[in-house]
């Protein structure tokens, strides 16, 4: 398990609230999303 993967069940075993979690994994993975199917469709 990651740092972060770690970091993420703490906050969610202290309560911390899920929508917030759910937004910031969002932010976070969209620009890997991103590239991923610019890669896929060979977008530049």
């Amino acid at each position: 398990m990651t740092g972060q993967e770690t970091a993420f069940r703490e906050l969610l075993a202290k309560g911390t609230d899920a929508s917030f979690l759910r937004e910031m994994i969002g932010c976070a993975a969209a620009p890997r999303m991103e590239s991923d199917v610019g890669a896929l469709t060979g977008a530049s």
